[in-house]
């Protein structure tokens, strides 16, 4: 998907170019990379139902293995002298990183705000597929203000994204690649977890927290969690905010030029909060 917007960006404003191919192929290696890392860090086994790096050969190979995509990719930039388009993505994993560690600080205390939500996602999820939409238009000439633009738009769709994927965590289904309650069981405080805890009483928020702190592996505590946020209209207040964002993201796209690219990209935009996985 991330490519998808990499060469839809570009195309928005006419043709692809050599270096649009770089672009795109620099963003996979960079998200592969950091799906190797990840992976690392929450001690997953599977990833979208198949064996993870660190599950086959241990951590230390799925470090180096993340460590050499992530350094193939900045070399394609490096070795064609496409310094702007380093610094979009140098950028991108930065704000990546800094998310990661905002979000094990606010793990370990369970006091995640709203607003800390999502600076943490638009840093780890976002921030990545808005350097999609701004390496796309820059990799054709777009000048600062017009690749600015294409990066908010990117950053309101990378927002929308995470908040579907943060919903998955809610809904039994074979077709997700994780299964249901992980984020509970990882103690990561998702938008519906957390406007769960802000909308109960105090009784009901402490015993919902304390099942996050000391019974997070359980099955029965787990569900009980997820039942709680259902009922509480967590999901409801969730979807309410990934449809403003995917609003935001079609509002600033509709003010370029009508072609064949822009109607892509609200095709993508739908398929990404409309998407079974």
């Amino acid at each position: 998907m991330r490519p998808m917007f990499v060469f839809l960006s570009a195309k928005l404003f006419g043709k692809f170019e050599e270096n649009t191919y770089r672009a795109a192929s620099m963003i996979e290696l960079l998200h592969t990379a950091t799906l190797v890392h990840d992976d690392v860090i929450d001690e997953a086994n599977f990833r979208r139902g198949f064996f993870s790096i660190n599950a086959l050969w241990k951590n230390k190979i799925a470090v180096l293995v993340g460590d050499f995509l992530l350094s193939r990719g900045l070399l394609l930039a490096v070795k064609h002298e496409e310094f702007e388009l380093l610094k979009i993505m140098s950028t991108a994993v930065q704000d990546m990183s800094e998310g990661e560690l905002l979000q094990i600080e606010k793990a370990r205390k369970l006091d995640i705000t709203e607003k800390v939500y999502f600076d943490i996602i638009r840093q780890k999820t976002a921030t990545l597929i808005a350097a999609c939409c701004a390496s796309g238009a820059n990799s054709v000439g777009q000048n600062k203000e017009v690749v600015e633009r294409m990066r908010l738009f990117g950053e309101k769709a990378g927002i929308a994204f995470q908040i579907k994927d943060d919903l998955f965590d809610y809904t039994q289904s074979p077709l997700i690649g994780k299964p249901t309650g992980i984020d509970i069981r990882e103690q990561k405080m998702t938008l519906p977890l957390i406007y769960t805890l802000n909308s109960v009483d105090k009784k009901l928020k402490n015993y919902i927290i304390n099942i996050i702190k000391n019974h997070h592996k359980d099955d029965v505590k787990v569900a009980e969690v997820i039942a709680l946020v259902k009922e509480n209209g967590g999901l409801e207040y969730a979807k309410k905010a990934m449809h403003n964002y995917h609003n935001n993201a079609v509002e600033i796209i509709n003010k370029f030029e009508d072609n064949q690219a822009k109607e892509s990209l609200i095709l993508l935009l739908d398929y990404v909060i409309n998407r079974k996985k």
